[in-house]
């Protein structure tokens, strides 16, 4: 009988500690915004890549249609028209599962029409 105990002890032991490597490997690290940590890379190097084969004077349904929801929307009303300002995830700045404006390339649209993107296109519009 006391060897029945030391073998249950034991098997019961080996169990615990089986389930507790195999719960460890179970740890998925998200985002606060959502996003897996493995997909902002891959979310990045997509919008860069679309970014730069765009061309002046696309519509802005089409550039939404390929990027999809933009993280960052600004909208201006100037003299000389309307622009929005639609900002996509293209670099990482901090690790720190939060998307940031600076982590964005601007793309600016004058009535509905893309006009330029990237800093010096933003500036033009914030800064007249």
């Amino acid at each position: 009988m006391h060897n029945y105990m030391k073998f249950k002890r034991y098997v019961t032991r080996m169990l615990a500690m089986v389930m507790v490597l195999g719960l460890s490997a179970c740890v998925i690290n998200v985002g606060k915004d959502g996003e897996y940590h493995s997909d902002w890379g891959k979310r990045e190097v997509k919008n860069r890549d679309i970014i730069s084969s765009l061309v002046v004077d696309t519509q802005e349904a089409l550039v939404r249609e390929q990027l999809g929801k933009p993280d960052f929307s600004e909208g201006y009303s100037r003299a000389d028209g309307q622009y929005r300002v639609l900002f996509y995830r293209t670099q990482r700045q901090q690790e720190d599962g939060i998307t940031t404006k600076d982590e964005c390339t601007p793309l600016v649209f004058k009535n509905g029409v893309l006009v330029g993107w990237g800093e010096p296109s933003y500036n033009e519009i914030v800064k007249p």
